[in-house]
């Protein structure tokens, strides 16, 4: 709709931390483990 900033807005874009891209890597690893587990436990059950 409008392009108008707040003032300091251009500045206010944080940069994402290695820390953080770690944690959501770990998480998105138990997460994969976890749904695959339980597929291979339906698939071996059924």
């Amino acid at each position: 709709m409008s392009d108008l900033k707040l003032p300091g807005e251009e500045k206010k874009k944080k940069e994402t931390s290695l820390a953080r891209v770690a944690i959501w890597i770990a998480v998105g690893g138990v997460g994969a483990y976890t749904l695959i587990t339980g597929i291979a436990g339906i698939i071996a059950k059924g």
